[in-house]
C-alpha cells in the first residue's frame, strides 16, 4: 500500500508570498483526514494541490503514485473525487439530479449528447440513494435546497468510483438539519470499508463527521499539528493555533468547542 497523497517540501507562492510553505504531509488510502485552521491559513490550497488542480511552486506532490509536473493531470483528475462549491456554479439549474451525478462519468457538467449505459445509470441510482437523493432524480438542480445541492456535488464525485475523495466546505451555509443531515451520510460514507482516503476542509469543528481518523492544523501556510484527530484536535492545541483560549469536547464521535 502507498499513500493516496504524499507531500514533501511543498510551497506554492503567490505573489511573492507563500500561501503553503513547505508542507510535508502524507495521507494513506484508509485514512479520512480533516484539516482545520484560521482563515487564510492555506486549508483550499493544500486540497487544490491534492486535487491536481494546481501544481506546488517548489516540492514534490504525488497523487495517487503519479508526480505532478510529470504527469496528465486530466487523466490522473479522472481518478480524483473533488466537491466544492465552486463546482456547483458548473451545474445547470435545468439539468436532472439523475443526469447531473451521471455526467461526473465523462467529466463534464451538462449532459449534451453522450450516451450513457444503463450500468452508468443503475450506479447512479445506487449513489444517490446513499446520499438521500434518491427521491429527487428526476428533480431539476436548480430547485433543490442549498443541502441537497451539496450532496449532489458530492454524489457527483463519488460516482466515478474515486482512488480520493476531496471535499471543500461540504457542509458551508447550510442550515441546521441540512448540515446535520450532510454531516450523517458523509459519517457514514467514512466508515465504510470500501470508501477511498477522503480529506475534507472545514472551518468548524462542529462540521467534522464521525468516522473521520485523522486532522491536520494549518496557520500561516505551515503545518501546525497533524496526525490522529484525538491527539490533534485538542484544547491546547487549538488555543495555540488560534490564539484564544479554546475548550474542546468530544460527544458521541463528535467535537465542539467553546471560548473560555
Amino acid at each position: 500500500m502507498t499513500p493516496a497523497i504524499r507531500l514533501h517540501e511543498v510551497s506554492v507562492v503567490r505573489n511573492d508570498r507563500p500561501i503553503v510553505n513547505h508542507v510535508h504531509w502524507e495521507v494513506w488510502p484508509d485514512q479520512r483526514w480533516v484539516i482545520i485552521g484560521p482563515n487564510g491559513a492555506g486549508k483550499t490550497t493544500l486540497l487544490r494541490v491534492a486535487a491536481a488542480q494546481i501544481q506546488p511552486t517548489s516540492g514534490q506532490a504525488v497523487i495517487l503514485d503519479e508526480e505532478l509536473g510529470k504527469v496528465n493531470v486530466f487523466e490522473l483528475r479522472t481518478r480524483i473525487g473533488f466537491a466544492s462549491s465552486s463546482l456547483a456554479s458548473r451545474i445547470p439549474n435545468t439539468e436532472t439530479v439523475l443526469n447531473a451525478v451521471m455526467t461526473a462519468s465523462y467529466g463534464v457538467t451538462g449532459r449534451w449528447n453522450e450516451e450513457y449505459d444503463s450500468v452508468d445509470e443503475r450506479r447512479a441510482h445506487r449513489v444517490l440513494n446513499e446520499w438521500q437523493l434518491g427521491d429527487l432524480a428526476d428533480r431539476s438542480f436548480g430547485t433543490l435546497s442549498d443541502g441537497e445541492k451539496k450532496r449532489v456535488q458530492i454524489a457527483r464525485a463519488v460516482m466515478t468510483d474515486p482512488e480520493l475523495l476531496l471535499l471543500d466546505e461540504p457542509v458551508a451555509s447550510l442550515d441546521l438539519k441540512s448540515r446535520e443531515e450532510t454531516i450523517r451520510v458523509i459519517g457514514n460514507y467514512a466508515t465504510s470499508p470500501d470508501a477511498p482516503a477522503i480529506v475534507m476542509v472545514t472551518h468548524h469543528l462542529e462540521e467534522i463527521p464521525t468516522g473521520f481518523t485523522h486532522a491536520l492544523i494549518v496557520v500561516d501556510g505551515q503545518i501546525f499539528a497533524a496526525g490522529e484527530i484525538d491527539s490533534t484536535i485538542t484544547s491546547l492545541k487549538l488555543s495555540e493555533a488560534y490564539g484564544l483560549s479554546l475548550e474542546v469536547e468530544k460527544h458521541g464521535g463528535r467535537f465542539s468547542v467553546r471560548h473560555h
